[in-house]
């Protein structure tokens, strides 16, 4: 049967992640989807480069990209992945920060002095608490579809440390990379989710492979978007977006909607991804981002 994005995740798969802060899913685009995607990229990048926008060394960090072709578009609800965005974040979500990376070859590139962080920026600082044996707030998610061949280390792939996610800090070795990193080793179409909390760092790219990955960030709606990402709304790329498409690209009636009620200060049911979780029965009062 084929999937449609609305099949719970399993305690099991919660839990791995819950602990891990990150999880790598398997063929999640199929090659047919993948070659789209790559295309779609590959367009983007030769207008960007046309735009003067690359930078010295090739590399492209687009901020927004999803307007940019209708393949991006899908990849919000996309039925491989979609069930881990909802099942660890809930209903009240959208998309704040998503963002297209090609990252050439360069040899001679040196590794960077530093690059391990958290995402979030304040959101490191400003809901922490005294108590530094606290982990923070998840907050967001990321989800990232590789197009590339990154099966083997050194391709430029993301370093993290599993686990991370739970420490407020970490300890910066004399040199290298931090105890217990690793290089997330993918194939072409794969994809990995984490815990915007992790742990993680960029790599150097110095194969003869281009690192193309697309990244798609979720938070909950009542949090202000990251990118400026505008979307025309007379646009056919927007008249194919489905309702919870449209919630994840921001839509809202009115502002306590982004909080998750109506007017009246109770749960709108009408609220597109809570709606359709509700119809199918898939909302869960014992999980609390599903009740």
């Amino acid at each position: 049967m084929e999937k449609t994005g609305f099949e719970a995740i399993t305690k099991e798969q919660r839990d791995t992640f819950l602990r891990d802060g990150v999880v790598l899913v398997r063929n999640a685009l199929d090659e047919q989807r993948r070659a789209r995607l790559e295309a779609a990229v590959d367009r983007v990048y030769a207008e960007e480069r046309s735009a003067g926008r690359l930078k010295p060394d090739g590399t492209l960090h687009l901020l927004g990209f999803l307007p940019r072709d209708e393949e991006f578009g899908e990849l919000l609800t996309l039925p491989s992945t979609f069930p881990y965005v909802w099942g660890l974040a809930g209903w009240n979500i959208y998309t704040h920060h998503n963002h297209l990376d090609v990252t050439p070859p360069n040899p001679s590139e040196q590794e960077p002095a530093w690059g391990w962080h958290q995402d979030g920026y304040r959101q490191n600082s400003d809901p922490e608490r005294l108590d530094a044996q606290q982990p923070r707030p998840m907050l967001s998610l990321k989800v990232a579809y590789v197009l590339s061949d990154l099966s083997r280390t050194g391709r430029g792939a993301t370093k993290v440390i599993p686990g991370s996610h739970l420490d407020n800090t970490l300890e910066r070795p004399a040199s290298g990379d931090p105890r217990g990193a690793m290089e997330i080793t993918a194939n072409p179409g794969d994809c990995f989710i984490f815990d915007r909390r992790l742990w993680h760092s960029r790599s150097v790219n110095c194969s003869t492979v281009t690192r193309k990955i697309l990244f798609v960030g979720y938070t909950y709606r009542w949090i202000r978007p990251l990118d400026d990402m505008p979307i025309d709304k007379e646009s056919e790329w927007w008249r194919n977006r489905t309702p919870v498409q449209r919630q994840l690209l921001g839509e809202s009636p009115h502002t306590a909607n982004h909080w998750g009620v109506g007017w009246d200060g109770y749960i709108d049911e009408k609220i597109p991804l809570r709606h359709e979780l509700s119809t199918r029965g898939l909302l869960d009062r014992s999980i609390p981002w599903l009740r």
